[in-house]
Parts: C-alpha cells; structure tokens; sequence
C-alpha cells in the first residue's frame, strides 16, 4: 500500500489479497475447509453439516465447495427463517445446501446441539462454525505458504473465531509477531475464549505435540517459554476495533473503508477487513510499530456480506 501515513511512520503495509483466489470460495475460507473435506471423504460421508447466520462468508463456501466436491452439505442457521431469505442464504440453497434453522438460544450453545445433529445426520462430517477446530487451523497455515514472510516483522489478520490467526501464530517464524485484530466485542484478557483457542498454538514444537497427544496445559507465553522451555510463537489480539461487535457497523468505519478503496482500490467488508485496516493504520499513526517495522496483512476475502447493506452505502459494491 502507498500511503502517506504508511511512509511517514517507515511502517510499510502490504496485503495479501486472499479475496483474489476464488469468486465464492474466497478469502481464507479454502484454506480453513480444506482437511474438514479431505475428513469427510475419507471417511465416506456423504456431505457435511456446518453452521453459520444469514450473511455467513462460511456458508457460501462450504456449500459451493461441497458441490465442486460432490458432497451434500446442510447448514444449520442461527435465527428463525425469515419470510425472505438473505441473498446469502438464497445462493447457498442454489448451491444445494439444505437449510435448518434454530433458535438463537439453542445456536449459542453449538456444542450441546452437535450430539443431537450428528445423531440426526450420521452420514455428514460436522465442521464448527467457522472450521474452528484443528483441522481447520492446519489448514489456514498453509496461508503463510502463499507470501515469501522472511522479511516480515508483523503478520496480522481479523479474528472471529480465531482459527486463521491459530494457523498464523502456528506458522510463523520465530523472528516475527502476529497481530489480531479481534471483530467481536470480547473481555480483553488471557482467559477468554478467544484467546484460549489460539494460545496452545503458539507452543514451541515439543509442547505443541505433547499437547496434540492430549497434554492440554498451554503455553506460558508471559515468561517467554513454554513448560518445557521452549521459545513461544510472538502474537496479540486487539480487542478495541470491534465498532461495536461482531458484524456491527458506524459511519466512521463504512466512511474508512470507502476512502481506502478510492486511494488504494483495495475492496474491504465491514465484518472483518474494514476493521482490520483501520486497527493496524490507527495502531500505526498511535507508533504502536517501530520505524522499519514491516507488516503484511492478510485479506480474508468476505466481500459477499457487503450484499446486506443498503445500496450506496460503499463506493465499490
């Protein structure tokens, strides 16, 4: 990115345009479905089932990829159905997704639901929301693969779940911190569950295999070490650019979001990339990064949920 503040701070930003690999399968999304497909198949399902809300960038692209990969696919949707479907929710059915909804009480609480689904559908492989699980973050350190990182001090990426920033911590070097720039309105503490996802990857390789094994005691990460003493991958999640929560928008953001595409032609989405850009410049322009810093950011595409504001609002829908 050529920017004014960016050249002014000797922090330069470059993006790794994720949002260019696919039209629907975009962004992180392959990446994170990646090994849940190879599971299923190997395991001979016939499809699988996966949860999401109406404008949920997970759901576009489990369904397509299921197709593409002659499986079914059924996705249980937070809410009851509405009299209209949402543009995302329509294309997902177009993909042939079957539709279940749920009340937003039972959605909160996915793991006490999944005994009955998979009870239900014995022949689908359960992917969490968001690929959130193992798999999931294997795959979604394949992403650094893309990028040539040795020259990087800073990769930094949006976080809902945490399963991309698990799989970036996880990858990698030790040279370099990750930055997270968390989408949902959460405690800023070690504890929360943010955090507790992601931490157990940033072991040294011993204590992350130990905990593979099912050792599951994390990482000191404030004393630098391990429990066996070994170095600990460098990361932090913000938590104050969340703009309210977790899909929730203002003025200010929706008014960033244009302004970088008309100086960048760099397309955000206000869920995830919108408030990632705007953390790390506003980071930046508060010398959070020291002069010669060097950050890439990784866009994980989800333009489609662009589709749920009104027309006008962005420049470039």
């Amino acid at each position: 990115m050529e920017d004014e503040l960016l050249y002014k701070k000797s922090v330069p930003i470059d993006v790794l345009r994720l949002d260019r690999i696919h039209p629907v399968i975009s962004g992180n999304k392959w990446f994170k479905l990646k090994y849940h497909l190879q599971e299923a198949i190997g395991q001979n399902k016939k499809g699988i089932l996966t949860f999401g809300g109406a404008w949920s960038n997970h759901l576009v692209a489990t369904a397509l990829a299921c197709r593409q990969a002659n499986l079914q696919s059924i996705g249980i949707i937070r809410g009851e159905k509405p009299a209209t479907l949402s543009a995302t929710l329509q294309e997902v059915q177009d993909y042939g997704m079957q539709l279940q909804f749920v009340s937003r009480e039972a959605y909160s609480n996915e793991a006490a639901i999944i005994p009955g689904l998979q009870l239900q559908h014995p022949d689908h492989f359960i992917v969490p929301q968001g690929g959130q699980s193992h798999l999931g973050v294997l795959g979604a350190a394949e992403i650094l693969e893309l990028a040539p990182i040795k020259s990087y001090s800073h990769i930094s990426c949006a976080t809902g779940t945490g399963t991309m920033l698990a799989g970036l911590v996880h990858a990698a070097l030790p040279h370099q911190k990750v930055i997270g720039i968390c989408t949902l309105k959460m405690p800023d503490a070690d504890d929360n569950s943010l955090n507790t996802f992601v931490k157990p990857y940033a072991a040294g390789p011993a204590s992350y295999a130990n905990w593979r094994r099912g050792e599951k005691t994390s990482p000191r990460l404030e004393e630098g070490v391990d429990k066996i003493g070994e170095p600990v991958k460098n990361y932090r999640i913000f938590y104050d650019y969340h703009f309210g929560g977790y899909a929730r928008k203002t003025g200010e953001l929706l008014r960033f979001m244009n302004s970088i595409y008309q100086k960048h032609e760099l397309p955000t989405d206000f869920v995830y990339t919108g408030k990632l850009l705007f953390g790390l410049m506003h980071l930046v322009q508060n010398d959070h990064f020291q002069p010669g810093s060097r950050i890439l950011m990784v866009h994980s595409g989800g333009l489609q949920g662009n589709r749920s504001l009104p027309a006008g609002t962005l420049t470039f829908l």
